[in-house]
């Protein structure tokens, strides 16, 4: 079997190069099949002056059916990678969302508590806020009840020492009424008890001088 030469051997080394690398998931074998295929031709009879190679085709069919046998198992395995390496990326991208996902609850999370801790912080600056003006209001209750307190006891106060004054005086004015009272008794009784005194002085002295005259406009309570 004659076949006409479309490459040169460079170009055929370079591919073999190339396939050496495994790509696309193609078992090692079928590159070594491809690669006994080039052989078989390469070491073929070349023609010269053409670019014509005779080659066995008995070998070349063999070899070709070997490859065939190989392909399905090869792509098989590699589609089995493939669908495994698709598999590890999803789960990869699962995990990953499953991350962000975490992340984001997480920041909402962290949101919320921060929401909550300023709503507190909020409501207790209100909190204190009132507190401090009840303070403050029923401390000028406090302040008002008692000046208001100071000022009846003050009132009370006054009227009591009124009160007081007022009840002095009248016990004042009793007493001297009762003093007097008690020397204008106290001044008749001497009196009539100084005229006992001189109606006896004079009866004794009468007695005493019966002959002598008794001086005419002679004033009363005198001793000669």
């Amino acid at each position: 079997m004659a076949r006409k030469n479309s490459s040169s051997r460079k170009g055929a080394d370079s591919t073999n190069h190339n396939h050496s690398g495994y790509s696309n998931g193609i078992e090692p074998d079928v590159y070594q099949e491809l690669a006994k295929l080039q052989e078989i031709i390469y070491e073929s009879f070349h023609i010269p002056m053409t670019r014509w190679t005779v080659i066995d085709e008995g070998k070349v069919l063999d070899q070709l059916e070997m490859i065939s046998d190989r392909v399905p198992e090869a792509i098989n395995r590699a589609l089995a990678i493939l669908e495994k390496e698709q598999e590890i990326i999803a789960d990869a991208e699962a995990y990953a969302q499953q991350m962000i996902q975490s992340a984001q609850q997480k920041a909402n999370q962290i949101l919320d508590q921060t929401g909550i801790v300023q709503q507190a912080e909020f409501q207790a600056n209100q909190l204190r806020q009132q507190v401090q003006q009840e303070c403050e209001a029923y401390q000028q209750q406090t302040l008002s009840e008692v000046e208001q307190m100071r000022r009846q006891m003050t009132q009370e106060l006054d009227q009591i020492r009124q009160q007081a004054l007022a009840e002095c005086d009248a016990i004042q004015n009793d007493a001297d009424q009762y003093a007097d009272a008690v020397l204008i008794h106290l001044e008749e009784q001497l009196d009539d008890m100084l005229r006992v005194v001189r109606n006896g002085r004079n009866q004794i002295r009468q007695n005493s001088l019966p002959d002598e005259p008794i001086p005419k406009n002679l004033p009363e309570g005198s001793d000669h």
